[in-house]
Formats: structure tokens, C-alpha cells, sequence
């Protein structure tokens, strides 16, 4: 039988974001090709240099973005292109939020059978989902399965309770093999910058983050905070962290996998205060579980409270206060058996849920379904 073909969608790639819904297409990629899936990844570009990349386990297919407006990018080009690769395809995978996907779905006239992962609702720009709407419920409609990421955010979301018979749940998954080991020089470098227990943050600085609450948390304090990651929102938090005269705040910018490894062995707890339902999961989180972290994460009806569960890998708290994120820091600096023993139950789940071998093991049954029922 010849191998299963799929042809994934989403407005940028990892060579173009280092966010958690890129590095989820990486790793579904590589997992379902061990499992005999050929996978091209379609997405846009801004930097276009070659248009074909062939990666170890899958490839990936770039078009020209020719304007970004909205927080999603269009381009002319990326019509022609899809038509033609979606006749090499059997499935289309379309990963949502992304608009420009519903458009150059029906505009290309596409027959081939598609689900979408639907990673968040539509949280910056909602004001314009009247205009929007009625596309994204045609598309909704046309789908064979809404896959997400936790029963959570199912429950808690306005906008899927109408296609509860299309929905399934797979929850995220990577793989601890995929990362690189411990880097002495890295991690000796690391013990001598931060010698005291420290909190961890790794990510993009995003406006759904919710760090200007931790910034205020740790004002006044002894608390130390790593930051570690870039984005559109590092100015404001920086500018924030002058006002508040903090000494106890770091900011590393862009790092490497090697460095986020040694920094995640060697924090207390990683701190994670999305204060947004743009927050669907936090691939962050479960690199943190995987590590044996204690995590600190926010209540706001997503899969970050699936990951995170409170009282047993971690603790979960009311979203912007900064009272209530000092109030847990403080718990796990004075209770490091009860912040280790969580630490251990982080580890636990991440094995049990959260391996890139479930999650492809789940979608190619749901490929399967797709194709073959």
C-alpha cells in the first residue's frame, strides 16, 4: 500500500517562528512519518528564498507573503501553488487560527477530504468576527473532524458547541529524544550567571503571555526571574522592568535548544502566566512536565490546566494578579519537597499523555478514518 500523503497549512513555519503551534506541525511531521505518512508543509514566507526545503522527515513548501494585515499573512502566488500540491495529497491538515486558509481553501475550488487542529479561538481581532464568521462556519462545516488540543478548551469555547459531532481531542505531544543533551560549557556558564533558585520563562514575548504580571510579582522581592525568548511585546516588559527598578529580572533574548536544555534542568519551577485564551496549550508547559518541573500556570478555561493540574504537577492560579503569582512563587520556594514531589508527578504525565508517539499514533488513526470510511 502506498504511503499516506498529507499536506499541512499554516501561516508560518519554524524556520519563520519559533511558536508552540510550528513546532507542534514539526513534531506531528516527524512522528507520523516513522509511522508511514508523507507530510509537505505549505506555509508562507516573508524572508522567500527557496521555495522547496526538503527537511529528514518531511518538506516544506514555501509561497511569497505578499502583505500581513490582521496577524495573518496573504499572498497571490499561494493559490496556484496549493492547487498543484493539493493534487499529490490525500488529506489536507489546515491548522487553525489562520484565515487566509479558509480563502484560499474555497477560492481553489479544493475537493481533497481536510480536517483542521484547532489550536485557539480568534482572540486579538475578535471585534472582526462578524465579518469573518459566516467563512469560518462554512469552513467549519466543511471539515470531516475539528481536532483539539484538550477537553477544556472544547468546553469552554463559544464557537464549537454547534459541530460537537465532528470534534475530537488529542492532546499535544514532543519528543525528549529530539533535544539535545546537556551542553557542559552551556550549563557551567548557566550555574555561574544564576546561583540562586530561579523561575523560568521560555517563549515568545506576546501580548497574551501575561509577564507584566510577573514583573510586578516580583517586585520588592528576592524572587529571581529568567526570561528567555523574543517577541513584539520585549520592549514594553523591559521599559516596565526600568519603572519598577527590578535587579532580579533577566532577560536572554533569543536563545538555543541547547540553552533552553540546561536552563529547564537547572530552574526551580517554570512560570507560565498566559493570561489569554490565545493560550490554548503551552508547548512550553510540557517541555517544563517533561523536565520534572513544578509549573505555575494560569486558570483560563485552555489545555494549560490540562497540562498543568493544580495541587499535583503544579500550581494554577486566577489570571492577572500579580498578588496571586508571588503568593505561588513564594509556596514553591518554601516547600521544596512538596515543589519536588510535583516535580516528579510533572514527569509522570508528560509519559503517560503527552508523548510525540501518541499524538501520532492518534492522528494517523484519524487519517485513516478520513480516508478510508
Amino acid at each position: 500500500m502506498k504511503n499516506l500523503k498529507v499536506l499541512h497549512f499554516y501561516k508560518t513555519s519554524l524556520l519563520e517562528s519559533h511558536g508552540g503551534v510550528e513546532k507542534f506541525i514539526d513534531t506531528l511531521c516527524k512522528g507520523t512519518y516513522d509511522l508511514g505518512v508523507e507530510n509537505i508543509f505549505f506555509t508562507l514566507r516573508k524572508k522567500y528564498v527557496n521555495k522547496e526545503i526538503k527537511l529528514k522527515k518531511y518538506t516544506i513548501v514555501n509561497a511569497k507573503q505578499d502583505f500581513y494585515f490582521l496577524s495573518t499573512g496573504f499572498s497571490i502566488s499561494a493559490f496556484f501553488e496549493f492547487k498543484k500540491l493539493t493534487k499529490e495529497v490525500d488529506i489536507i491538515h489546515y491548522h487553525f487560527p489562520n484565515p487566509f486558509a479558509d480563502i484560499l481553501h474555497f477560492i481553489s475550488g479544493n475537493k481533497k477530504p481536510f480536517l483542521i487542529t484547532y489550536h485557539s479561538d480568534i482572540i486579538k481581532h475578535s471585534y472582526l468576527l462578524f465579518i469573518y464568521k459566516f467563512l469560518m462556519n462554512k469552513f467549519f462545516r466543511k471539515s470531516k473532524n475539528i481536532v483539539l488540543t484538550s477537553q477544556n478548551y472544547f468546553k469552554s469555547s463559544i464557537y464549537l458547541n454547534r459541530y460537537k459531532n465532528k470534534v475530537r481531542v488529542i492532546p499535544l505531544g514532543i519528543d525528549l529524544n529530539t533535544y539535545p543533551k546537556i551542553n557542559e560549557r552551556i550549563i557551567c556558564y548557566y550555574k555561574q550567571q544564576f546561583k540562586e533558585p530561579f523561575f523560568l520563562f521560555v517563549g515568545a514575548l506576546r501580548y497574551y503571555k501575561g509577564l507584566e504580571f510577573a514583573l510586578k510579582a516580583i517586585a520588592n522581592t528576592n524572587f529571581k526571574f529568567v526570561i528567555a525568548g523574543d517577541g513584539d511585546n520585549k520592549s514594553k516588559l523591559v521599559k516596565l522592568a526600568n519603572t519598577l527598578n527590578l535587579d532580579n529580572i533577566t532577560f536572554l533574548g533569543d536563545i538555543s535548544e541547547e540553552e533552553k536544555v540546561c536552563l529547564l534542568t537547572l530552574c526551580k519551577c517554570f512560570l507560565f502566566p498566559s493570561n489569554k485564551r490565545s493560550e490554548a496549550f503551552g508547548i512550553a508547559l510540557l517541555e517544563a512536565a517533561a523536565f520534572g518541573k513544578p509549573m505555575i500556570s494560569c486558570d483560563i478555561g485552555t489545555g494549560t490546566s490540562f497540562v498543568n493540574i493544580h495541587n499535583e504537577t503544579g500550581l494554577v492560579i486566577k489570571p492577572n494578579s500579580a498578588f496571586e503569582i508571588r503568593k505561588a512563587m513564594n509556596f514553591i520556594i518554601s516547600n521544596p519537597e512538596i515543589s519536588e514531589l510535583m516535580g516528579l508527578n510533572s514527569k509522570k504525565r508528560y509519559l503517560n499523555l503527552f508523548t510525540a508517539e501518541k499524538q501520532a499514533k492518534n492522528y494517523l488513526e484519524i487519517y485513516k478514518e478520513i480516508l478510508y470510511s
